[in-house]
């Protein structure tokens, strides 16, 4: 385990945030610099102030600007005003640097936005436009990759050095952590929910792709298809197979199937010590990592066979590593 990860610890709290929702989990990162930390999402943007303690402070919840035309900058002019009613309302907190992490393809290293289908950008120069408007450093990284290295740092996979997080919920997003590092690869590394395993379509464009078959978003629409019946969620699906139901059985199935035959491809080339897993699905609990560890087994030989645990920082883990990469810049954080 690195020092990183050894030296802080995750306080599971309950926040509202600033329109009453209230949100899963909040933690410390620990003591150091005060920073500014945003996750940008499809559908809302997670800010917070974070304090010299690490607390996170003003959490709260807002939508995210359409995309389309001068998405990156909009974006920036959306995040600036958040900024500024955080740092009004709480004047003595002075951040030293800004995290900010976004979806798509990311190239961390040139601080570009190389492609968002949902938020319309492509090559976009999002850290320095976040930069010049703020006139301070700014920690830009891709949403999950940074997600998981707060799991890494304060959650499910600081006990392992060499991991896998997986976040199946809508889609399937993931991440790869090879001696306590995140392995980016200019941004394509990690696109575990695109890996092709079958011969189905995706919206993507490819074929067989992991998230168009296994990802909660899927095993729900999957079933409404077959069966005519609208669910609520893939919880539904799975209690529904387990109640006997044929069809949700067999979308169930075909899910477990697909996510151990992932899971079992990673093993072989990565041999992860643990694969993490977060998102919506990761609460089937039982149904789910028990089922997979038993699959893992009987397709696997003499490989290692990694563990699997559910992720423990919830929704919150990208806002989490957004203050961590900020705090590292500001020069009083995790290394």
């Amino acid at each position: 385990m690195s020092t990183a990860a050894s030296d802080h610890s995750a306080i599971p709290d309950v926040v509202t945030d600033v329109s009453g929702e209230r949100l899963a989990r909040a933690a410390t990162i620990g003591r150091g610099a005060p920073v500014l930390a945003f996750d940008v999402g499809g559908t809302d943007i997670k800010s917070a102030l974070f304090d010299a303690d690490g607390t996170a402070i003003g959490l709260r919840r807002t939508p995210t600007p359409a995309g389309g035309e001068d998405a990156p900058e909009r974006l920036i002019d959306r995040l600036v005003e958040l900024a500024d009613e955080l740092r009004t309302q709480h004047p003595e907190i002075v951040p030293a640097a800004i995290g900010l992490v976004v979806p798509g393809i990311v190239d961390e290293q040139a601080g570009i936005g190389v492609f968002s289908s949902n938020l319309g950008w492509r090559d976009a120069p999002i850290r320095d436009l976040a930069a010049a408007r703020f006139g301070l450093p700014v920690a830009f990284d891709h949403d999950v990759r940074t997600a998981s290295w707060a799991e890494h740092v304060l959650g499910g996979a600081r006990s392992y050095e060499n991991s896998v997080v997986l976040i199946i919920g809508t889609g399937v997003a993931g991440a790869i952590l090879i001696d306590g590092r995140p392995h980016t690869a200019g941004g394509y590394a990690g696109e575990i929910g695109h890996s092709p395993i079958g011969d189905w379509p995706c919206p993507c464009g490819a074929r067989g792709c992991l998230e168009a078959i296994a990802s909660a978003g899927a095993i729900s629409r999957r079933y409404a298809e077959a069966s005519g019946a609208h669910v609520g969620g893939a919880k539904e699906v799975i209690a529904l197979a387990a109640d006997g139901d044929e069809v949700a059985a067999r979308v169930w199935n075909e899910a477990l199937d697909a996510l151990t035959m992932s899971i079992a491809q990673l093993t072989a080339v990565i041999a992860p010590e643990a694969v993490v897993i977060g998102g919506g699905l990761s609460r089937a609990g039982g149904a789910l990592f028990d089922e997979l560890r038993s699959r893992l087994r009987a397709r696997l030989s003499f490989h290692r066979i990694p563990t699997l645990v559910p992720a423990e920082l919830s929704g919150n883990a990208g806002i989490l590593g957004s203050a961590l990469r900020a705090r590292e810049l500001a020069g009083g954080g995790a290394a």
